[in-house]
């Protein structure tokens, strides 16, 4: 593709991509993309996901999986994957889709979830979390993006902060050392966080704190050895949901970077080399295998195909890298 047709297959996606390339890639007028992400409440995926939403405020039936998901029956041992229906992953969904938290706050969304969600975990309530710190990061995100009471929650978060800096979902089970997926996700909350509230002096610090083990291990090694820490950090698929990978840390460290007004960091290299590396020679970036488990429906390519979410993401990564 030349840059043009590149521009133009970018923009004949569905408004929950389009005005993200309308407002970081074309750099429109502010009422083009403003319109544009409007209509994410009313047209496309966001309104379809929009009408899957129970009358008690969740989806699917429950909080992190559907109503009735066996998690020792035969779906979950079968390797069918996570069911990504439920509530917090739908939220998740509408909020990086840009919809306007107001049509859910009509909707008495955060009311109804504190009334009638329970984590499937020790049946704790919803705004406050549970323990898995990837899940808290993510209510994080949405309750502030909703206008919920999370400030327990956040100081839990920070409580279990590992001593090397990040954290680790399995901390309850007696893990002392950081995940990559885990310090991720929470850190990614806590930005998200900070765009909503303003964070705090103690959250901007924790989660700049979490963003350095991850540079200082260039986005993928162990620190131990050297070595990469898996081939999965070369995986890009999206949507990205819990998963890491080189791609998915630098979109967050682009985000926190203009966020803070700050430039990139130069042990990013290697980790933006691979991104580079994968663009293909149409400019676009191919869908790698999908996080296998049930979805409401699909939002982009199939593996193996040109996916708009990532070529815009890798190109805006690039884009700010190559221009620091």
């Amino acid at each position: 593709m030349t840059d043009d047709a590149l521009v133009d297959w970018l923009l004949d996606a569905d408004p929950a991509l389009r005005w993200r390339v309308e407002r970081d890639l074309v750099r429109a007028p502010d009422e083009v993309w403003q319109q544009t992400r409007s209509r994410v409440a009313t047209e496309g995926f966001g309104a379809r996901l929009l009408s899957l939403q129970d009358p008690d405020g969740q989806w699917a039936g429950g909080a992190f999986f559907p109503a009735g998901f066996d998690m020792d029956g035969p779906e979950a041992r079968s390797g069918a994957g996570q069911p990504w229906t439920a509530t917090t992953w739908s939220l998740n969904a509408l909020r990086e889709w840009g919809l306007d938290p107001a049509v859910l706050r009509e909707r008495r969304t955060a009311e109804l979830l504190a009334q009638n969600s329970r984590w499937e975990y020790d049946d704790l309530p919803y705004w406050g979390g549970e323990v898995d710190c990837c899940i808290n990061a993510w209510t994080l995100a949405n309750g502030a993006w909703l206008g919920a009471d999370v400030a327990p929650l956040l100081d839990a978060m920070l409580a279990v902060r590992m001593a090397d800096g990040g954290w680790n979902c399995e901390w309850v089970e007696g893990s002392v050392r950081s995940s990559f997926h885990s310090t991720l996700n929470v850190v990614k909350g806590l930005l998200a966080h900070q765009a909503a509230t303003g964070g705090t002096d103690e959250t901007r610090e924790a989660r700049r704190s979490a963003e350095e083990y991850l540079l200082r291990r260039d986005l993928f090694r162990r620190e131990s050895t050297g070595e990469p820490v898996a081939p999965w950090v070369r995986y890009f698929t999206y949507p990205y949901r819990a998963f890491y990978s080189v791609l998915n840390a630098a979109v967050h460290l682009r985000e926190a970077s203009l966020l803070d007004g700050t430039p990139p960091d130069p042990r990013m290299a290697e980790a933006i080399g691979m991104i580079r590396a994968a663009r293909q020679p149409d400019g676009t970036w191919l869908q790698s295998p999908r996080h296998p488990g049930t979805v409401w429906f699909e939002v982009d390519a199939p593996a193996g195909e040109a996916s708009r979410w990532l070529t815009l993401d890798a190109t805006l990564v690039l884009a700010w890298w190559d221009g620091r």
